[in-house]
């Protein structure tokens, strides 16, 4: 099965986009971890993964939309308790260049950190530009259990993410960037996962939205980096995101319906 860990469903542009991408998803059984950028991002996300065993709609606050957010952070706790991962959440300060609104991205990110590791969840983390903060505030909140998305930050950073137990998703940009690929041959074999950042990646890179299916092209650049195939490489990121997934939680709220579309049983 291939594993989508970082897309975001409802930002197809027309229903037809919408259905076309959920039908691709169900008819090529691909796992999608469908981040949200806020509460509306996520309402409209779980309506779109009714019925779809393969989707995982998650709950966070980008650090875009951190500034609206900030001054009603307790009013997010029960989306918190009901989503089975945390995401989109992190810090940006490459594309997010007021520092103004610093603050805000970081008061929403540790609020979210602090109810992640009160209820022992994942968290699926956008760090641009922002890297070595992003680690400070993991190391402060004892987070461990990460996804960190589309990482492109200074390499001693990158190590020290990979000692705390971090993953790492490597996408689109993976067949063009030199840097991208270094990461991705430096990453422990057992940290790797795959992800499109549907439908903004492709279109921020090649102009057009990017659809699930080109999750397989992910998966054929990584292994052509790690010196590997591209079967290998499905089960290698399958078996990474199993482990993920079946650390200690607190309620285990969707993971084991994901545990066993990853793992069905004989």
């Amino acid at each position: 099965m291939l594993i989508d860990a970082h897309a975001h469903l409802d930002h197809y542009d027309s229903g037809n986009e919408r259905r076309a991408a959920l039908n691709e998803i169900d008819r090529e059984r691909i796992l999608t971890i469908a981040v949200a950028m806020n509460p509306a991002s996520y309402d409209a996300t779980k309506r779109l993964a009714r019925g779809y065993k393969t989707i995982v709609p998650c709950f966070g606050i980008h650090p875009w939309e951190a500034p609206k957010h900030s001054r009603h952070l307790d009013s997010l706790l029960p989306q918190i308790a009901e989503t089975p991962l945390i995401g989109e959440i992190g810090l940006d300060k490459k594309f997010v260049k007021d520092i103004d609104l610093y603050p805000a991205q970081r008061r929403v990110f540790d609020f979210f950190l602090a109810a992640a590791k009160q209820h022992n969840k994942i968290v699926n983390i956008h760090s641009s530009g922002a890297e070595a903060d992003v680690l400070a505030a993991l190391e402060s909140h004892g987070i461990e259990r990460a996804i960190v998305h589309w990482y492109n930050g200074p390499m001693d950073v990158f190590e020290k993410l990979v000692a705390r137990g971090c993953y790492f998703t490597f996408g689109v940009e993976l067949k063009s960037s030199p840097a991208i690929q270094m990461l991705a041959r430096a990453c422990p074999q057992e940290r790797l996962l795959t992800e499109t950042d549907n439908p903004g990646g492709a279109k921020w890179l090649f102009g057009q939205p990017g659809q699930p299916r080109i999750i397989g092209s992910v998966v054929a650049s990584l292994a052509e980096v790690r010196g590997t195939s591209p079967a290998e490489m499905v089960e290698i990121v399958r078996q990474n995101f199993l482990r993920l997934i079946s650390g200690p939680t607190g309620d285990d709220a969707g993971l084991a319906t994901v545990r066993d579309v990853l793992n069905p049983p004989a």
